[in-house]
């Protein structure tokens, strides 16, 4: 991460807490991290979003892509945590919940506190894990509220997994080459 980006995302302490970002991260001019959270290596958080723990700490896991626009925070006592190789959709709210690895969350998704999400699964776009949800490993999640459809296959993980590669190219593009042009 270049220092220019860094300086130009908002890095907020909060309470005695300030947030801990890898240098092998990225965080997008324009996000904004708040108080206990922690950036692992090779974690992205895009442009807009917002990662408030003023109660409880956020911790994004390695290599895990958390897209423009998204809102994370906590309740006191419901942290939120996001384990490795997870894509965060755009504009998905994730709120005092837990996130195993290899998991996708769809754009516009929003996960309530307690809810806890396994590994290999899929919450589609726009669908909503209620409060306290318990969603087995490789689960395809839809629906408002949002419930299991189906086990996901081989292919549908291996999917997944692709997502959050692609996300890892697409930090790294624009960590090296991004500018911020405030001339225009």
């Amino acid at each position: 991460m270049t220092t220019d980006n860094l300086s130009r995302a908002r890095i907020i302490s909060v309470g005695g807490h300030t947030p801990q970002v890898d240098p092998g991260a990225f965080i997008a001019a324009g996000a904004t991290l708040v108080g206990n959270v922690v950036v692992k290596k090779g974690a992205s958080v895009f442009y807009g979003c917002v990662l408030r723990a003023e109660t409880a700490p956020i911790t994004i896991g390695e290599d895990t892509n958390v897209q423009d626009n998204t809102v994370m925070h906590t309740d006191e006592g419901k942290p939120v945590v996001i384990g490795s190789r997870v894509s965060v959709g755009h504009q998905a709210l994730v709120h005092g919940a837990e996130v195993d690895d290899d998991v996708l969350i769809g754009m516009h998704a929003t996960v309530l506190n307690d809810a806890h999400v396994g590994a290999e699964s899929l919450v589609a776009a726009g669908a909503i894990v209620l409060e306290g949800t318990e969603i087995p490993p490789r689960s395809l999640v839809a629906g408002v509220p949002a419930k299991v459809r189906r086990e996901m296959n081989d292919e549908g993980v291996e999917k997944v997994r692709q997502n959050a590669r692609s996300y890892l190219r697409l930090s790294a593009l624009h960590r090296d080459t991004a500018e911020v042009l405030d001339d225009l």
